[in-house]
């Protein structure tokens, strides 16, 4: 860590040249003796990615930014301000602690928190940071977190970790048996110091893998973000043994769309089938991702159009959980029909389906963009069909209160 970087006309060059061109930037070289152009423009890159994902700590002055990749990896604000409203208690570990997003919205709901780091120059970044940031409740501990806790006397009412995805000799990985450390072997281990344990991990990783790997799986959290999926959250609790609830969340900037269910009552739910009615409604990704795919008709009283399709329709306006769309014209999947209706420009996704969205653009000769929605799928008599619509918006839905709940 350079600590001239934080040197007021350093800091002023980098707000300055936030949105000029990194290779002009690279030309010109640096305007001080005193710091290298390299070193500026790691700051601005990584700054400048903090915009939107970290908008607290690109406010903030003084702050101090490690390379792109550590903010690549580190959770988003969103993200970690909604885990941190899982958990709550006097103390918590963060045994990978990297960047210090998540410790800093956990300190918030915790009397202590400690920050574990391994990577030497970050974990005193972290340390900066949080001075920075005013927080005062946060103890940053340099070296390998697990190794901490093995030696720590004390007790937590949390444990957190975020085990690394990349592996020294396998690249990057998605089963936590790969990952480091290796919550499967150590759980025992995190167990000894705690009740309560929360995972997280890739988005990629699934779901049953999971189940087979962890333990005393109290509840998995599905986190998107303006509909794609960015974190799952395994919440672990010591000698639990029943089955796990799954709770999704998409979150955007103007509400929180949330489904729980128990995963057993997926497995028991009988979903009705039906042709396409008035509405059509599309899950979002967190649901997507449960497999959520019987119960959802079952909560919301709409109709899947095929098995394997994960579509739904009604004949009344809801406050789903996804996109909402009236189906204008039901048309039969051949070149004749497509061709009637004078396609031009639309937008295409395809749904239990055996032809890309690339591949029916081309073929049918459709742009992409404009107002309408064009759902390329399967009925439940297996026949290829293809929905027009429009997308509703969402003051066209009646609210969530008014819709069936499952309970958790």
């Amino acid at each position: 860590m350079n600590k001239a970087i934080l040197n007021t006309s350093f800091q002023a060059f980098i707000q300055t040249h936030l949105n000029t061109q990194i290779t002009d930037l690279a030309l010109k070289g640096s305007p001080f003796s005193a710091i290298d152009i390299k070193a500026l423009i790691e700051q601005i890159e990584a700054k400048k990615r903090c915009e939107s994902k970290l908008p607290t700590w690109f406010n903030t002055t003084n702050i101090y930014y490690p390379n792109k990749l550590n903010i690549e990896q580190t959770s988003s604000e969103i993200t970690a301000k909604y885990k941190s409203k899982l958990m709550t208690g006097n103390t918590l570990i963060d045994l990978t602690g990297g960047f210090g997003v998540d410790a800093y919205y956990f300190s918030k709901q915790f009397k202590t928190v400690t920050h574990c780091e391994i990577n030497s120059e970050l974990s005193q970044i972290v340390s900066h940071n949080f001075k920075a940031l005013k927080t005062t409740n946060i103890d940053t501990v340099l070296g390998d977190g697990l190794n901490y806790l093995k030696t720590a006397q004390q007790t937590f009412d949390w444990i957190y970790v975020d085990p690394s995805r990349r592996h020294d000799t396998k690249g990057k990985v998605f089963f936590l048996k790969d990952c480091l450390p290796n919550i499967p072997q150590h759980l025992n281990t995190l167990f000894n110091h705690t009740n309560s344990v929360m995972v997280k991990t890739s988005p990629l990783l699934d779901i049953s893998i999971g189940l087979e790997e962890l333990n005393h799986v109290k509840d998995i959290h599905i986190i998107a973000v303006n509909n794609e999926v960015k974190e799952l959250l395994w919440v672990l609790e010591k000698a639990y043994t029943k089955a796990p609830s799954i709770k999704t969340v998409n979150l955007t900037k103007t509400k929180q769309q949330e489904f729980s269910f128990k995963l057993d009552d997926e497995v028991s739910a009988k979903p009705n089938l039906r042709l396409p009615l008035t509405y059509l409604y599309e899950p979002n990704a967190a649901i997507l991702k449960s497999g959520a795919f019987k119960l959802i008709s079952e909560a919301f009283n709409v109709f899947k159009l095929h098995q394997h399709a994960h579509l739904y329709s009604a004949n009344t306006v809801i406050d789903f959980p996804g996109r909402a769309f009236k189906i204008t014209a039901v048309l039969p999947y051949n070149k004749k029909a497509l061709k009637k209706a004078g396609l031009v420009k639309a937008n295409i996704t395809t749904r239990h389906f055996p032809e890309s969205v690339q591949h029916i653009r081309k073929k049918f000769n459709i742009k992409d963009g404009g107002e309408l929605y064009l759902f390329f799928t399967t009925n439940l008599n297996n026949e290829r069909m293809v929905l027009i619509c429009e997308k509703l918006g969402e003051l066209q839905r009646k609210p969530l209160s008014s819709q069936k709940k499952l309970p958790c």
